[in-house]
Parts: structure tokens; sequence; C-alpha cells
């Protein structure tokens, strides 16, 4: 019964997701490539994480997580309405250490980028993999990946940004289908442990409180992906850009906190040992037609957070060195799937992964930085000092954190 319900639920969501009032909007398009980044591989591996790191106090520190990166958000969109002006091309010379934190920020960011496609969409292609009974096979993998990525890079430099984001625009509503039912069906779980007094909100009996601090710090790369609104400044106004980044955190916040939240109850039959794949083992304690469905979620999501880094990476590489090569933000894209490609038959993706985590985190430390010399510009005193804390903060925190996913 609950399996019928939940397949009803997924359908009925992608029905309004895809209506063409929602699918045709442009403030859902520029919704869309912050969301699809933010909701990636994070989405699967968040609760048995937080599970082990906090117990029952899981939902309580996501909260913690998204409201700082809701603050780091808050630096990014104060440089999208700012620093941007003083950056473009066509402006009198900025000042000096805002244009300097902005450079290093997008060379961290652009390294970040290329692995963190290359890892999404290799993973992408484990999970193929396994959907059809073939495990540990490296070459079938790289070959997948290599595939996809061509495919996205071909289509980016063909068609442009518009058709990339359809292809998010899909994506993301069939992830946001299954993470609705996924939600119906564990309310419906916890329903029934309320009744029973199955709730456990302990912490775990081994809490190693600095090992906990280096896990949270780690989780807030888990939400990261919200900066891809700054670098889509040639497809949309600041204004549209600033509200959308704010309003793809609050969806995805939501869904992280309620998920987690609703996943509590659940928590104390993880395995010892935790890997990717726990979620589905604790959604098919819930209901059967979860874990195909969370499978298939994967997919999606995987997917829609390459085509997100992807369409952020291409407009970063438009507006660094496009602007002195000539370059397009469609050849940023086809170089986004170049360099991707190169990297996956020459490196192990897996072990480049933790760097370009602590180049995500470097990257929204010199954000702060450039937040803080455009306040200090402005004669925004108080301002600058917050924003300078907060670069402090972002330091510390990328060299003690514990990458996640």
């Amino acid at each position: 019964m609950l399996g019928g319900v939940l397949l009803v639920v997924v359908a009925v969501t992608a029905v309004v997701l895809l209506l063409p009032a929602v699918r045709n909007s442009p403030t859902w398009h520029a919704t869309v490539t912050p969301l699809a980044s933010i909701i990636g591989s994070g989405f699967l591996v968040i609760v048995p994480v937080l599970g082990d790191a906090v117990g029952g106090y899981a939902a309580l520190a996501m909260a913690a997580v998204v409201l700082v990166a809701y603050v780091i958000g808050a630096a990014v969109r104060y440089n999208i309405r700012y620093a941007e002006p003083l950056l473009e091309a066509d402006a009198a010379a900025p000042p000096r250490w805002v244009w300097r934190f902005d450079r290093a920020a997008d060379t961290a960011l652009g390294f970040a980028y290329v692995i963190s496609v290359t890892f999404y969409l290799r993973l992408l292609a484990a999970f193929l993999l396994r959907a059809v009974g073939i495990e540990q096979d490296p070459v079938a993998a790289n070959a997948i990946t290599t595939a996809v990525l061509f495919g996205i890079g071909l289509a980016g430099w063909i068609r442009g940004l518009r058709f990339l984001e359809w292809l998010e625009l899909y994506a993301v509503s069939a992830k946001l289908s299954v993470i609705a039912a996924l939600l119906v069906g564990w309310s419906v779980y916890d329903a029934r442990a309320w009744g029973e007094g199955a709730i456990d909100l302990s912490l775990p009996a081994s809490l190693d409180p600095w090992h906990t601090a280096r896990v949270l710090a780690g989780t807030l790369l888990v939400v990261q992906g919200f900066e891809t609104s700054r670098y889509l400044g040639h497809a949309y106004s600041a204004a549209l850009r600033v509200r959308t980044m704010r309003l793809a955190q609050w969806i995805a916040g939501g869904i992280y906190v309620v998920f987690v939240a609703l996943a509590t109850p659940t928590l104390h039959d993880l395995p010892p040992r935790l890997d990717e794949t726990a979620i589905i083992d604790l959604a098919a304690m819930v209901a059967a037609v979860l874990p195909p469905l969370l499978i298939f979620a994967a997919t999606m999501s995987q997917f829609s957070a390459a085509v997100a880094d992807t369409v952020g990476a291409g407009g970063l590489f438009a507006q660094t060195i496009g602007r002195r090569l000539g370059l397009r933000e469609h050849d940023g894209y086809a170089l986004v799937a170049v360099l991707g490609i190169a990297l996956v038959w020459s490196v192990n993706i897996f072990a480049l992964i933790a760097h370009a985590s602590r180049a995500f985190a470097v990257y929204y430390a010199l954000q702060a930085l450039v937040a803080c010399a455009t306040a200090a510009s402005r004669g925004e005193r108080v301002r600058a000092l917050g924003y300078a804390l907060l670069a402090v903060a972002l330091f510390v925190g990328a060299a003690i954190a514990l990458p996640v996913g």
C-alpha cells in the first residue's frame, strides 16, 4: 500500500515540476543550476555521516551547517551586487585586493570544478554498472564517464547554456520527485516509530569532540554549489541571480534538514562500516520501493550536479581566460569536458576529491575576503570586519575538515 502511494507522489511531483508555467519560468531556470549542485552526491551520504558523528542530534547539526552555508552565500551574493561591477572589463581599475582575492578564488574554484564534474560522473558510472550487475571494472566506468563528459561538453559547445539548463531541469525534476516520495515514506515510518517509542535521540557512546568538529566542518561542503550563480552573469541579471541563489539555498537547506530529521529514528540501524550505500539500506526498512527509487535519484543527482558544475565552470572560464583568449562560454563547456576526460584516464579521481573539497573551502574563504575588500572600499567597516572573520573561520575549516562525499 505505502509503495503505491509513494509512486503516486513521484508522479504527481514530476507533473507539477514539469508544468509549462514552472518549466518555462526564468526564475526556475536560474534556480535549477545552484539547486542541482547543492543537492548532489552529498544528499546520499549526509544521513549516515551525521548519524555516525552526532547520533540523534543529526538534524540540529544539519541545521547549523545549512545556516553557515547561508551566511557564506550572503557573502557571495554581496559580491554579485557590489564586487562584480568593480571587476567588469569596462569598469575602472578595481581596488587591488578585490581583484587579487577574486583571481585567487577563481583559480581554486576552476580546479575544484573540473575534479567535481569528473567525480560526479565517475560515481554515476559506478551506479549504472552496479545496476546491471557489473562491479569493480574501472575501464568500463572510465569509458562511461568519458562518453557522458563528451556528450555534455558537445551539447554545451553546440547548443550553449540554455540546452544544458534543460538537461538540468529534467534531471532535477526527477530527483526532487523521488525526494518527495522519500520524505513522505519516512514520515509514515516515523509516525509508527513514535507510537512504538522507538525514537532514539542520544549521542553516540564513543563521541570524540575533535573528530566531530572535523566531520561537521567537512559536511559544509555537502551543501556547496550555490556559488554557481556567481558565474551566470552572461545570462541573468545580478538581481535575479541573487534572488534565485537565495531560493536554491532555502529549498535545498529545507530538504536536507527535514530529510535528516525524518531519518533520525532509523539511525540506530546504521551498519558499523559506513559507505555510500548505507542510506539505501535504511530506506529498505521504510518501504521496499524506496531503494530502486534512491538508485535512480542517485543517478540523477550525479548527472544534474555534473551539468550544474559544468555550467558554473564554463561561465568561470569565459569570465577569466575567455576574456584574454576570446573564448565564448560555449567553449568553456567544451574545455571542462576535455580536461575531465584527460583527468579520468590519467589519475585516481577518488584520491583527488579530497583536494577538490579543500579547494571549495578555500574558494569560499577567498570570496569572503573579496566581500571584505569590497566592503572596505565602500567604507562599510563593520561589514568588512564580519567578512574578514568569516574568511578566517573558513580557512580554519578548510584546514581541519574531513572531506565528505
